[in-house]
């Protein structure tokens, strides 16, 4: 299995938690609060990121008074910890250990694959670009491990211009000119990655069935071509629009991934709630049928089974096992589960609390 044991301490309401001896499928089940979803947030902790919830380390913390938490995940090739700093220097920084040495957390992408799926993200259609953009690049982590570099290289220089074009001296133009040719070199990268992302993504869409799950049809809508030289020339072109905006108006930070139900031909927000959920799934597992390399693969699916019927419930579980990823489900009842192996780890959370059924 890709992560054999997995250990949390004050980890938000878990003080003590450890799981081992995982399955390929492990499901969570439990009553609404006991924490289920805080132990999916954790696993999604071993990717680079702020996590399934995005959340502040403070937040994550349990009521120790120091502020601090740590997750340790032992994997078949390697062990990764996750946790806080608690020195006088950096308090509360998260710092990240692999095999005992510390080291960035964009290393992280280089020994898991990890993508995950929950409730709050039914509304990725129908809120605002940038939820999709984080979930685009999520994508492309999950099989570009050095995706995660490039994008902090990226957001690095953004945050430099944009701070320069805010300051009311007139910015030196040789610094604009190094801050834009690292945009353009690491922006066009972002874009390749994604447009490439979203062409496998519809090879893979195309060739699956139009049911039990709606299946959409995808498109990476970018202002400029994924070329080193036109994002560069933009930016330089249009630094008096920038200054007078205070911000970068082009490069990848402003794309967008649209989404249309290819059966009606609608947009993705026009479409009903469960239209939406079901084509969130079929990514969701046209992804996890492309590559990743020699990386174990993790899926992290939050109360997916609930809302799902026996059809739909079934051909996700025989696609899931079809994928080779390890699966970590969450549930309040066992029902929905019942169409899986009889191989899979039952977990019992209890308020913090978690035994094996």
């Amino acid at each position: 299995m890709a992560l054999t044991r997995l250990t949390l301490r004050h980890f938000r309401n878990h003080a003590a938690t450890r799981l081992e001896d995982t399955a390929r499928f492990n499901v969570l089940v439990g009553e609404n609060g006991a924490g289920k979803t805080n132990i999916l947030e954790a696993i999604s902790l071993l990717a680079p990121g702020r996590g399934l919830r995005r959340a502040q380390a403070a937040e994550m913390a349990g009521h120790t008074g120091d502020g601090g938490f740590a997750v340790a995940a032992e994997l078949e090739h390697g062990a990764i910890a996750i946790g806080t700093a608690t020195s006088a220097q950096a308090p509360g920084r998260r710092t990240v250990r692999i095999n005992g040495a510390e080291g960035p957390a964009t290393r992280l992408a280089e020994w898991l694959a990890l993508t995950w799926l929950t409730p709050a993200m039914d509304r990725l259609f129908s809120e605002g670009a940038s939820g999709r953009r984080r979930f685009l690049d999520r994508l492309v982590l999950a099989i570009e491990p050095g995706h995660a570099r490039t994008a902090a290289r990226y957001e690095t220089a953004l945050r430099e211009r944009n701070r320069l074009l805010a300051d009311p001296v007139e910015p030196d133009p040789a610094w604009l000119d190094a801050l834009e040719a690292q945009l353009a070199e690491t922006g066009s990268a972002i874009a390749a990655s994604r447009s490439a992302m979203v062409a496998a993504l519809g090879a893979g869409l195309e060739a699956q069935p139009d049911a039990p799950f709606a299946r959409p049809t995808l498109t990476y809508a970018a202002e400029l071509p994924p070329m080193a030289d036109a994002l560069r020339d933009a930016l330089r072109q249009n630094r008096r629009r920038d200054r007078a905006a205070g911000r970068t108006l082009n490069g990848p930070h402003r794309d967008d991934l649209h989404v249309i139900l290819s059966a009606k031909a609608a947009p993705a927000a026009d479409c009903s709630t469960g239209e939406q959920k079901a084509m969130l799934i079929a990514i969701v597992l046209a992804h996890a049928a492309l590559a990743a390399g020699d990386r174990p693969r993790l899926l992290l699916l939050d109360e997916i089974a609930a809302h799902l019927d026996p059809l739909r419930r079934a051909a996700l579980y025989e696609r899931l096992g079809a994928s080779g990823a390890q699966v970590w489900m969450t549930g309040t009842e066992l029902a929905p589960f019942d169409g899986l192996s009889a191989e899979a780890a039952i977990w019992q959370v209890r308020d913090g609390t978690v035994e094996r059924a």
